[in-house]
């Protein structure tokens, strides 16, 4: 089970990181609270849909070959990305609105799931999952 969950993040960071990549006034402009931070950067956004990219690479690599270090390496930038909103979530006063949602669903549960799901595997549970 771990392991279909560890996949399905894979896929959600690559959503992620194809979006960016390839809509990235899209991105900007319908995930909620992005308008809000500033004017629309392209580079910035590209610069994060490249580390999504790198996130599922890694972490597909690493489940694929059986490397729980991949794995862990896939999942930090996700769950750093995800402290920084836990900032962000505070220096906004820590509101229960639509972005405090859309960060739970879209950025927290995905980043601490990975990360967990990376340090509480063992190379025994990886190869024989």
């Amino acid at each position: 089970m771990a392991r279909f969950v560890q996949w399905l993040l894979v896929g959600w960071f690559l959503m992620l990181a194809i979006w960016m990549l390839s809509s990235p006034m899209s991105w900007y402009q319908t995930t909620p609270g992005v308008v809000d931070t500033g004017p629309f950067n392209m580079h910035f956004v590209m610069d994060i849909g490249l580390v999504f990219l790198m996130s599922a690479g890694a972490m597909a690599y690493g489940l694929r070959q059986q490397n729980q270090t991949a794995i862990i390496c896939g999942a930090v930038w996700p769950a750093l990305h995800a402290a920084f909103h836990i900032y962000i979530w505070f220096e906004r006063g820590i509101p229960f609105d639509l972005v405090a949602l859309s960060n739970l669903v879209g950025i927290q549960l995905p980043a601490w799931t990975a990360l967990l799901l990376a340090l509480s595997s063992n190379k025994r549970s990886i190869r024989y999952a």
